[in-house]
């Protein structure tokens, strides 16, 4: 999971093999660092388990095309004054470019549009998802997210203080554009006289825009392939049946299919990297392990809640709590969708989950 929950498949110590690090040292506060042609690697902070975000700055004519922005918040500010002022030679952006409609992708994108008069670029899913969770700010909690987390096995408390947070999102994202232009799968864009294709994967987020320039094979790959955790991959409240993770998997196979192996890819979180093939790979057997290993616990029946153990190598805390029950509903969801795992309901509205060769036996079938 992206966030700071570390799934018990052995993927930390996966990850050194087939990879190799191409830069020595990561961009200090204010700092750029040149990672390709005309390509500069940025670094904010982040108020969270995963500490940081990379953000990436492309030279596009007298200014600077920006891949992702970091969270809205004073630091944040702060820092991007810096670099626009210093590391950017106080050159204009250009257009502002991001990769999902997470907070930490999308936080600083309105204000520096606005700034700049800049154009916001995103897939149309990405965007409008974003816009909606926006626009969720102060709301009370609905009912239906009660709803879905008590069916997960969340107690009262839980589901007490779950209310009590809701509505977050907006609070560290600047308003957003009321306008943007549409990334789609194969757009190709030119930024700075160069080519980069669109490539759009799925399941950490409804529609991950990655941006290919094929004449040196460097990949923009924001959290859609990451160095040393696996992103998160979750069932929210908003689409409960959802199957993000046979999302996820498909655009690893595919992006398996796609990409070639000497490929530079340049994450979100962790380090550029060399060796896609080999993480691409690791993260879909990691996956698979951790579906084997559930699969062969539901012979007891669990809540998702009780899987946690079985999917992640640490006790989850209760920062924690929303994201894991939303990548362990999702383990259960795939499993059901393959015909592997059936879900009842309880009288109180809780979900319990076991083997579906089990509840045929349970059934003298």
């Amino acid at each position: 999971m992206a966030d700071g929950v570390i799934r018990e498949d052995g993927e930390r110590e996966e990850t050194a093999r087939g990879l190799t690090w191409p830069f020595a040292r990561i961009p200090e506060a204010g700092e750029a660092i040149s990672v390709a042609d005309g390509v500069w690697w940025l670094r904010l902070p982040l108020p969270m388990a995963l500490n940081h975000i990379n953000l990436y700055a492309i030279e596009d004519g007298d200014g600077w095309a920006i891949i992702d922005t970091g969270l809205f918040t004073p630091v944040s500010v702060e820092l991007w004054e810096d670099l626009l002022a210093g590391a950017l030679k106080g050159r204009a952006v250009t257009r502002v470019i991001c990769t999902h409609m997470h907070p930490d992708h999308i936080g600083m994108a309105g204000w520096l549009c606005d700034r700049f008069e800049a154009p916001l670029l995103m897939s149309r899913l990405e965007y409008v998802t974003g816009r909606m969770l926006v626009a969720d700010t102060g709301r009370p909690a609905p009912e239906s997210g009660r709803t879905f987390y008590r069916a997960a096995g969340w107690t009262e408390e839980q589901l007490a203080g779950w209310g009590r947070d809701y509505g977050q999102f907006g609070r560290v994202v600047s308003a957003m554009p009321d306008a943007y232009h549409r990334l789609t799968e194969g757009d190709v864009l030119s930024i700075g006289g160069e080519d980069w294709e669109v490539v759009v994967g799925q399941g950490h987020s409804p529609e991950h825009v990655c941006l290919w320039r094929r004449s040196d094979d460097v990949f923009l790959g924001g959290d859609q392939i990451l160095p040393k955790i696996s992103s998160n991959v979750s069932v929210w409240p908003t689409e409960p049946l959802a199957d993000p993770l046979g999302d996820w998997l498909a655009s690893l196979d595919r992006l398996a299919e796609l990409l070639p192996e000497d490929l530079l890819v340049l994450p979100s979180h962790g380090e550029p990297f060399r060796g896609v093939q080999a993480r691409l790979a690791a993260l879909k057997r990691g996956h698979g392990q951790a579906l084997a290993r559930l699969e062969r616990r539901l012979e007891t029946p669990m809540r998702a809640v009780d899987t946690f153990a079985s999917l992640f190598a640490r006790p989850v805390g209760d920062g924690l709590r929303g994201m894991a029950t939303g990548e362990a509903v999702a383990h259960l969801n795939y499993l059901e969708r393959q015909g592997r795992a059936v879900r009842e309901a309880d009288a109180e509205g809780v979900d319990w989950w076991r083997q579906a060769d089990t509840l045929q036996k349970s059934n003298g079938e």
